[in-house]
């Protein structure tokens, strides 16, 4: 079953349900993707759904902090519920034991040696993650490799 589908069955699922929070988040997202798709004129790949929720999680991460310094708990509660339910649509997650396995095997693929080939790393890197394992780590781990 395509994530589209599932998207779509657990919203009408979270609607039976009267479960207010999964139904608001998950129509946010099919919001986002039937966007880009009348945006492109496209049927977006599987992929490029999981991009869109890996955007909608990192979007999600980001207000955090903000909210949390303003002291909306309850905002924060509900961004962390709304984060939790985006993960179980992506794909499992990357231990840090084998992002770092992934990330020396492909430091050592491309022949980096230094921070100045840290673009050439990260875009090998990319498509071997997608969706696994956040950017921001990546980049972490490789600038300590590289140091």
């Amino acid at each position: 079953m395509s994530l589209k589908v599932q998207l779509l069955q657990d919203m009408k699922a979270a609607m039976k349900e009267k479960d207010t929070l999964r139904k608001n988040t998950i129509q946010l997202v099919r919001s986002a993707i039937l966007q880009e798709e009348k945006d492109k004129q496209i049927e977006l790949t599987e992929e490029d759904v999981v991009q869109i929720i890996v955007s909608q999680v990192k979007k999600r991460k980001s207000s955090l902090p903000e909210f949390e310094k303003s002291g909306r708990m309850d905002m924060v509660e509900d961004l962390k519920k709304e984060i939790e339910v985006l993960m179980t649509y992506l794909p499992e997650q990357l231990s840090d034991e084998a992002l770092a396995g992934i990330v020396q095997e492909t430091i050592e693929h491309v022949g980096a040696e230094s921070m100045k080939e840290m673009g050439k790393v990260m875009s090998a890197i990319i498509p071997k993650i997608q969706g696994r394992a956040d950017n921001k780590k990546v980049s972490e781990l490789i600038r300590n490799i590289l140091k």
